[in-house]
């Protein structure tokens, strides 16, 4: 059994989600037993801008070595906005690095999905580091209105990371939803904010809602059971 490494905090309330459910999916896949893991939270006050790519990837460095000397095999980043600088920091970890958008990327490559919707906070809906990885699949990847990554960051980073779960966002983003089905054609949505799969916490419309915590989860429990 391989040790598990999770950069965490970011926000708290996603990594507690990130750490039950790899304990529910490795119980249920293992019989009763649970897994060796090791979590180094960052604060979030201490985010670098991110427009200094060199001192985030930096930041993000610190913790992955603090895993490596905490006895961590291999890591995962349980956020989806720090991955704009995952190539910079896998080539520089000291642990191999499990990607959330490779691992989301295969899992809608899996399902047959040509064309999806991606929320997340604003900088993941208006950079490409999903589009790059998608692209390579072929996949379609379409992001709501800028008004609406305005709506949906906001409702982030003032809302459901400090757990505050309303009817009325979640309306508001359903509505978002329901537009991009209508509007553009999307077949599929990611939850690209691992925030996100708190309020949305099951499919709507008759479309798969990709939960990228449950995704990324996964693919750590491979890891640590068969490396690869």
């Amino acid at each position: 059994m391989r040790k598990i490494g999770i950069i965490g905090g970011l926000g708290p309330e996603a990594t507690v989600d990130y750490y039950r459910t790899i304990i529910d999916e490795y119980r249920a896949q293992t019989g009763g037993d649970i897994p060796k893991i090791i979590v180094y939270s960052l604060s979030l006050k201490e985010f670098p801008s991110i427009g200094q790519r060199d001192a985030v990837a930096n930041w993000l460095l610190g913790g992955l070595q603090a895993l490596h000397r905490a006895g961590a095999d291999f890591a995962i980043i349980s956020a989806n906005t720090p991955h704009i600088v995952f190539d910079e920091v896998k080539a520089r970890s000291p642990l191999p690095l499990l990607s959330i958008v490779e691992e989301t990327g295969k899992a809608v490559k899996a399902l047959n999905l040509s064309r999806v919707g991606l929320l997340g906070t604003k900088i993941t809906m208006s950079n490409d580091f999903y589009q790059r990885v998608f692209e390579q699949h072929n996949i379609s990847l379409v992001v709501p209105t800028s008004s609406e990554q305005d709506y949906i960051d906001h409702k982030i980073s003032s809302e459901i990371m400090y757990n505050q779960i309303y009817d009325e966002t979640r309306d508001g983003l359903l509505k978002i939803i329901r537009r991009m089905i209508d509007d553009d054609g999307i077949k599929g949505l990611i939850l690209g904010c691992t925030e996100l799969p708190l309020i949305l916490t099951h499919d709507d419309f008759g479309i798969p809602f990709l939960n990228t915590t449950k995704i990324h989860a996964l693919s750590a429990i491979r890891y640590c059971l068969t490396g690869k």
